[in-house]
């Protein structure tokens, strides 16, 4: 087991760091992306090299309902746990899968991590760097009580206070006409989930059900780095991103 050593020099004694990594086979927007092959490598295998070469992370788990992905992240080492297809969804909220792994390894090995980081396998530009930075972010702020979860985000560019809506077939502001007539500059930053990190504690998920409460601490991305694939034209910036880092 990894013991975690901060930025700050604070030591802390052995954790238990549990990745998991859900990966559905079923994908309206892009038909069996998990396994699509990105650069010669199936989309997963980017999240779970990262998972890999994370410092801190001590166990792997690959949840999914589709044997191809579980053959594929066996064959790079990883362990599976099989989610009944009711847990597979286009709907299923990814806390429940969270919650799930949770549950089967405590009744099967009484394992119960100390820390929970979800890495969704769409989110291919996510490096072991950024995963090991928001731990560090993470638990140093756990500590001092200052939050219970982490989550990515990445700014909102334009501002969302410049939105359109379409009313009886004019443009309306979503928000107030004012600020269509305003620079950017004057706008707050605004951010929002980029899919690449979810950090927090199995007892805040059994709490709250959801990575996000009342102290949740952001881990900032930028957008070149934030691609959450989709769709194919996703799939296409990921790849075109990654070609300029060869």
């Amino acid at each position: 087991m990894k013991k975690i050593i901060y930025l700050s020099a604070i030591y802390f004694s052995e954790m238990k760091v549990l990745a998991i990594i859900p990966a559905r086979g079923g994908s309206k927007g892009l038909p069996r992306k998990n396994i699509k092959p990105l650069l010669g490598k199936p989309l997963i295998v980017y999240t779970i090299e990262a998972a890999k070469a994370s410092k801190y992370i001590n166990r792997i788990i690959v949840s999914t309902e589709d044997t191809k992905i579980a053959e594929i992240s066996e064959k790079y080492g990883i362990e599976v746990i099989f989610r009944p297809e009711e847990l597979a969804k286009d709907d299923t909220p990814l806390v429940d899968v969270v919650i799930h792994v949770l549950e089967v390894l405590k009744k099967k090995e009484k394992y119960e991590p100390d820390i929970v980081i979800l890495l969704q396998p769409t989110s291919p530009l996510r490096s072991s760097s950024d995963i090991d930075h928001a731990l560090e972010i993470f638990l140093e702020n756990k500590k001092s009580r200052n939050c219970l979860s982490l989550v990515s985000v990445t700014e909102v560019k334009p501002s969302v206070f410049w939105a359109l809506k379409i009313e009886k077939g004019y443009l309306r502001p979503v928000f107030n006409l004012k600020y269509l007539n305003m620079i950017r500059q004057v706008f707050p930053k605004i951010y929002k989930p980029n899919g690449a990190l979810y950090i927090t504690t199995p007892e805040v998920i059994y709490k709250y059900k959801t990575f996000y409460t009342e102290k949740t601490i952001a881990y900032i991305m930028p957008p070149e780095k934030s691609i959450d694939i989709d769709t194919e034209l996703d799939f296409l910036l990921a790849e075109l991103l990654m070609k300029r880092k060869l």
